[in-house]
């Protein structure tokens, strides 16, 4: 895949609206982006992260921002026309290694949370909508919809038992001999069907009965575990000698993956640790912006 600049829109149109980037301030810090060097966004998304990376890198410095949402990739392509600095990709960050063909980034950040944009997207990721049961971040991935119809009953007690969900086995046989009598084609009737599935007291738990189920199903269909151990393991070959990697997670799925990777490396002798623990964000980020609250960030310096 050539490193190419994203030639689709030539003309400035008007930038991403406002997004606040989660540990903003300690990424930066993590990554110490200095003039002149290579960046690489696996998940680029709303730019918020990448602008102040930019500001770091100067006018010699070169910066791919990838995206696996179309739609994302479209807004950066149109708001980064002008800067001649950035190559926008609409690829998933697993990818990474073929797109670099061989070439050394000097940093790298996956920030792996999930925005409103996602959520407002119509891709049936909100258990709270109506929408088509797709649960896909591109049109090229097979939704849920078509995937459900040849998953056993065990396999889908499999992808919801991942998650923590203790329901997950009554949820499964509900899915599955729902799906037999009539599709399950959108989010709303997925979740009347695993409401038929638990206690009515799930209602007045906690979460939300929709919670782990749709995070399971949406990480199976996504292959998001996968994806994340296979960009992490090919650190050492996309990433210079004292290069950086910031990985901010959103829930314990994604951070024991990174832990667990980066402890590895370390132990190899292929990277070191930054933090012995991930950093969390500061009370008063938390209330300026709640989403940030289950947030964690893990990195290491390439040796």
């Amino acid at each position: 895949m050539d490193l190419t600049k994203n030639t689709e829109e030539k003309n400035k149109s008007t930038p991403i609206a406002a997004h606040t980037p989660v540990l903003l301030n300690e990424t930066i810090r993590a990554l110490d982006p200095q003039p002149g060097e290579f960046f690489v966004d696996g998940t680029a998304g709303e730019a918020g992260h990448m602008r102040a990376i930019l500001e770091k890198i100067g006018p010699n410095g070169k910066y791919l921002a990838i995206d696996w949402n179309k739609k994302n990739v479209e807004r950066l392509a149109r708001e980064f026309a002008d800067d001649s600095r950035v190559t926008v990709l609409n690829m998933n960050f697993a990818d990474i290694p073929e797109a670099l063909r061989g070439k050394k980034a000097d940093g790298l950040l996956l920030d792996l949370g999930f925005s409103s944009g996602e959520l407002e997207s119509g891709r049936g990721f909100s258990f709270q909508k109506d929408e088509p049961l797709l649960m896909t971040y591109s049109d090229d991935q097979e939704p849920l919809y078509k995937i459900l119809k040849r998953l056993s009953e065990k396999e889908i007690f499999e992808i919801l038992k991942l998650t923590g969900e203790r329901y997950s086995r009554p949820m499964a046989k509900a899915i599955f001999r729902a799906e037999r009598r009539s599709p399950i084609k959108t989010t709303g009737e997925l979740v009347e069907v695993l409401k038929k599935a638990v206690p009515r007291k799930y209602e007045y738990g906690r979460l939300n009965l929709g919670t782990r189920a749709f995070l399971g199903f949406r990480i199976y269909v996504n292959r998001e575990l996968d994806n994340l151990k296979d960009i992490l393991e090919a650190i050492p070959e996309i990433i210079v000698s004292k290069g950086r990697v910031a990985v901010i997670t959103f829930q314990s799925l994604e951070d024991k993956t990174v832990k667990e990777i980066f402890k590895k490396q370390a132990k190899e002798g292929k990277a070191e640790l930054l933090y012995p623990k991930p950093i969390d964000p500061s009370l008063q980020e938390i209330r300026s912006n709640p989403r940030s609250r289950s947030a964690k960030l893990r990195a290491i310096r390439v040796i």
